[in-house]
């Protein structure tokens, strides 16, 4: 959801490069001429929230072998520091000898004179369930893989294999993306798609329904991990069945998901934080909503969302994301479009599905709408430069204040309200036009054949779909400028109402909390409006208005 973007450029045919068939994979792990990693995770102590991770690396050279967490995640910008969670680390060799393990920087651990192999353990604590860290308890473990297991630096290209120990005594089940060999044992062609496959262990619902188009069938899974029914399950499944099938007609097919699966990891339970990240086969949702209170309204959209990303940001993905660094934070100019024009399509998937009714959607429009076109942000950035800002707003954190009141709109709601425009005006230029078909050409020309992106391809796709001049105008407008399309005109063609309610009401321009009869300023005041031009600030408290 982000969210977001995923799975560094991986295409099926590199996997068909390296395994073909399930005997393939034996041959793989077991013959001379290929060698891999071996993980393994148990959670013997679940109730304190801890994991028991070991790992085998052999095969090694015989130089220092430098072992990290990552400090970033597939669909994230920001940086996160995994590292913190890690302790009780030890290294032997191939002989059972104990090495010494030492530290030069926070995120790293390096092992010297190892003779070719290093046989780790570690313990990590996760107690924060969302699409970026990872949580387990009796209930769950919930595992984002940057933020579980530690990576062997410069064999990146390496196979790997699992082993997953869930608690029987739980009832706890596997749900993931990798592919399954046998037992607990799952595999990953290298280590930018294990980084890109979270894990959920639990006792959870499963489901499953099969898509055939043009003689090829790929399953789609459910895993649902609540504290409902199996009927509210079945329920949910049925309006996921909707959104999987309404996406399909956008672009004419649905991706080729490796190993032909691919699988919602829904997770709603009490302890965790709303979250939505897609992955190339699969997709993390985390939601405190329960489906019979609010969840089935309110969990829905992440839903859309994050599958619509099996197409825009897995597939058609910007080169500037290409290959994703687990180092360093990851910026790209595009996130209005790779994230933005999915959140377009997120709602209006939604309405064509019949699972929100059309009143309700073109009234949703407005939020987004309003939040854009009344932000001073745009006096500062366009989309692409508020694009760049998802290292410092993407679940980022920090301790000094900000000004993103005045300085920041959400590529999110600038690229949908941008998408929204977009549509309208294809639609309004030629009958036949809409999103949906430069949608199409798009993954076409990239998506299919996953050849990465630039702004200036997005550009040039459009050109082609509706006209260089047409194109020309909407990019040096709305793209590398900051400028506003005319919703009006845009609205009327659709007999959509668009105005602006109240024009002569006075407004602050801040926004206020009540604490003890104290009304207190809790936001920086919107540049140019009646408390910024007042000389108020954030911390002030209004004592009286107009006496």
């Amino acid at each position: 959801m982000c969210s977001a973007t995923s799975l560094p450029h991986f295409k099926l045919e590199k996997i068909n490069l390296i395994v073909c068939t399930v005997l393939g994979l034996f041959t793989m792990y077991y013959g001379t001429a290929q060698t891999h990693h071996t993980y393994s995770i148990s959670f013997e102590n679940a109730e304190h929230h801890e994991a028991k991770v070991s790992a085998i690396f052999d095969h090694l050279e015989h130089k220092v072998l430098q072992l990290r967490m990552s400090r970033t995640s597939p669909g994230r910008y920001a940086l996160h520091e995994f590292a913190k969670n890690v302790y009780e680390v030890t290294a032997l060799n191939g002989k059972g000898d104990t090495l010494e393990v030492t530290r030069p920087n926070p995120y790293q651990w390096n092992v010297a004179n190892h003779g070719g192999t290093v046989i780790l353990s570690y313990k990590l604590y996760g107690n924060h369930g969302d699409g970026t860290y990872a949580q387990i308890d009796e209930s769950h473990a919930h595992l984002n893989i940057p933020a579980t297991f530690m990576y062997a630096k410069h064999y990146e290209n390496r196979p790997i294999q699992i082993t997953i120990h869930p608690r029987k005594d739980l009832k706890w089940h596997i749900a993931t993306q990798l592919k399954y060999i046998e037992k607990n044992d799952y595999f990953a062609p290298n280590l930018q798609y294990f980084m890109d496959s979270p894990i959920e262990l639990s006792n959870h619902y499963k489901k499953s329904f099969i898509v055939e188009l043009n003689g090829q069938k790929q399953k789609i899974n459910l895993a649902l991990h609540h504290q409902g029914s199996d009927q509210e399950g079945d329920q949910y499944f049925e309006n996921i069945k909707k959104i999987v099938l309404e996406q399909e007609k956008v672009f004419g097919e649905l991706p080729q998901f490796d190993f032909n699966e691919y699988t919602f990891i829904a997770c709603y339970m009490p302890q965790v934080d709303g979250d939505g990240m897609e992955h190339r086969n699969s997709t993390i949702l985390t939601s405190t909503t329960p489906l019979n209170k609010g969840g089935f309204k309110r969990n829905i959209g992440t839903v859309s969302h994050e599958f619509f990303h099996s197409w825009n940001v897995e597939r058609i993905r910007p080169l500037s994301l290409e290959p994703f660094n687990f180092e360093k934070a990851n910026m790209s100019g595009e996130l209005w479009f790779a994230e933005g024009f999915t959140s377009y399509y997120t709602k209006l998937i939604l309405c064509r599905a019949g699972i929100i009714s059309q009143e309700a959607y073109v009234n949703g429009l407005a939020g987004a709408l309003n939040y854009v076109w009344n932000s001073p942000a745009r006096n500062y950035f366009n989309p692409i430069e508020m694009s760049y800002q998802a290292p410092f707003v993407d679940a980022a954190k920090s301790v000094d204040p900000v000004n993103r009141e005045n300085t920041f709109i959400s590529y999110y709601s600038y690229g949908s309200v941008l998408g929204l425009a977009l549509d309208l005006s294809l639609r309004s230029l030629n009958s036949d036009k809409n999103l949906d078909g430069l949608m199409a050409l798009i993954w076409q020309n990239y998506g299919k054949t996953e050849q990465s992106y630039t702004i200036k391809d997005i550009e040039t796709m459009l050109s082609a779909y509706a006209g260089a001049d047409f194109a020309t105008g909407f990019f040096n407008n709305y793209i590398y400028q900051s400028k506003m399309p005319n919703y009006k005109a845009l609205f009327d063609y659709v007999g959509v109402s668009f105005g602006q309610n109240d024009l002569n009401k006075s407004r602050l321009g801040a926004y206020v909390d009540s604490k003890n009869n104290h009304w207190v300023i809790v936001n920086n005041p919107y540049i140019n409006g009646a408390a910024y031009k007042a000389g108020l600030t954030q911390g002030d408290e209004i004592i009286s208005i107009n006496n």
